[in-house]
């Protein structure tokens, strides 16, 4: 009997994990969704060329991606930009796969870095060679599907490619990343005592003054690309 449980044991343990895994994603792609839908309003006067708007659902997702691997990043992305494109989103098809693209490019290479690495420095460094990579692809995708599903000449689009979807992908990389740097923490630990999210291994522990430091940073940061987004609104 002693041997039948302990062969068991690990199946359980692995069916629980899962379970609590599922119930982490669901929960996160009904945040995102709504942070999406609550910050697309909030951020409704900084649209830019009436079709480029801000929203802060990556910051969401890219905490699931820290937490699960680039796999959630896909799944959530995937999930949100769904349900986006049936209730609140004109762009339809074209606005889901942009949405996507745009999503998976900026956060997978994060979350595939974090998850090799484990430490603050490669989660920077992944939010910034994501939001790089996600500036670079959006304006190949941008200069290809934008003239489809806006029904702009291809010329006008690609007239806008650096004085508007690069500065735009730049300020919108900027703003989710310093948020997720600033809200990372809080939102795991909340999980953990939900049970939500297993206990880390590390044994590291970060000072307060660290934090802090962590902390002043992202909200700098965040407040640039706030008013980063605010000039790009009105001078475009």
């Amino acid at each position: 009997m002693s041997e039948l449980s302990a062969n068991m044991s690990p199946n359980r343990s692995r069916s629980a994990i899962d379970t609590r895994t599922m119930v982490c994603t669901a929960m996160l792609c009904a945040v995102a969704y709504a942070v999406m839908y609550a910050s697309k309003s909030i951020f409704a006067f900084m649209a830019v060329g009436g079709f480029l708007k801000f929203d802060l659902k990556d910051v969401i997702i890219a905490i699931g991606g820290f937490i699960f691997g680039p796999l959630n990043v896909l799944f959530i992305s995937t999930v949100v930009s769904l349900i986006e494109m049936v209730t609140v989103s004109t762009t339809g098809p074209w606005g889901l796969l942009m949405n996507i693209i745009s999503t998976c490019s900026f956060l997978c290479p994060a979350a595939y870095l974090y998850k090799k690495h484990r430490s603050f420095q490669w989660a920077v460094l992944g939010l910034v060679i994501g939001g790089v990579f996600m500036t670079a692809t959006m304006m190949l995708w941008n200069y290809l599907v934008t003239p489809i599903y806006q029904g702009m000449p291809r010329a006008a689009v690609a007239d806008l490619l650096i004085p508007v979807f690069l500065p735009f992908n730049l300020t919108k990389g900027l703003m989710n990343g310093a948020l997720t740097m600033l809200l990372y923490k809080p939102v795991v630990m909340a999980l953990r005592r939900a049970r939500l999210v297993p206990e880390s291994t590390s044994h590291e522990q970060e000072k307060k003054s660290r934090t802090l430091i962590i902390s002043v940073v992202a909200l700098f940061l965040t407040a640039t690309a706030v008013l980063l987004g605010l000039v790009l609104a009105k001078v475009i």
